[in-house]
């Protein structure tokens, strides 16, 4: 009697250790069906990575054998995988123009800019800031430098400050040296004898529909101190 119980009891144990394993193993491969794969995305996209990357740029670039600018820049991106190819300050920059005999035409600077090398353009954003050697200023936000049809231009809001006069207003263009520039919805200050009167003193007038155009007067050019760094060539 006594082992008749026993094998009762050793066969309940077995059924019950038997649907507990069977229980963990279902588990188990269920949440296996559940888990997801935890794969990381790609750090960067293909074009996004630049072929080069420079700190504490000093440079000078040349076009056709002939030096026509300095660059100096605290970050200098070339990147060949974009389209169109680009060279990319988001650092800020400073660019001197020079003519064929090394003489500083203009100064530029902008918290931002791109240079399309495959375009020729230029595109500044960001507290632009331009003086030539005539003493014209200009400010703006935004500012385009095709070389291919050597005008600069601008969509916003700009403000043009010469030796004689000041204009304010919107679609600034002009020539690559600004001796030449059109601003439209014009708002200044110039000289009442450019109105064709006689009077000297400064006159003031608002424009929204013809646009103002402009020559620079020539003033004593300036020396600028070239900087202490030692710049490379390159030609792009």
């Amino acid at each position: 009697m006594f082992l008749k119980i026993s094998n009762k009891l050793k066969y309940k144990y077995h059924s019950i250790t038997l649907c507990f394993m069977t229980s963990v193993m279902l588990l188990s491969l269920y949440a296996c069906s559940q888990e997801n794969e935890h794969v990381a995305p790609a750090i960067h996209e293909r074009d996004s990575v630049a072929m080069m990357i420079s700190y504490g740029v000093n440079t000078l670039i040349s076009d056709s054998g002939v030096i026509r600018y300095r660059i100096v820049s605290e970050r200098w991106e070339v990147n060949t995988n974009t389209h169109p190819t680009k060279w990319s300050f988001l650092k800020g920059i400073f660019l001197e123009q020079f003519d064929e005999k090394f003489h500083i035409q203009a100064c530029i600077t902008a918290d931002t800019a791109w240079y399309y090398d495959q375009k020729k353009l230029w595109e500044l954003r960001g507290r632009v800031y331009v003086r030539n050697n005539d003493g014209l200023v200009f400010r703006s936000q935004e500012l385009f430098w095709d070389q291919n049809s050597h005008q600069l231009y601008s969509h916003q809001f700009s403000r043009v400050v010469t030796p004689d006069r000041q204009l304010q207003g919107a679609n600034f263009i002009s020539d690559e040296r600004m001796t030449n520039y059109k601003v439209n919805n014009t708002k200044g200050a110039f000289p009442a004898a450019d109105m064709g009167g006689d009077n000297t003193q400064t006159a003031s007038t608002t424009s929204a529909t013809s646009p103002d155009t402009a020559k620079s007067v020539p003033v004593k050019r300036q020396v600028v101190q070239p900087f202490a760094a030692k710049p490379k060539q390159i030609t792009p």
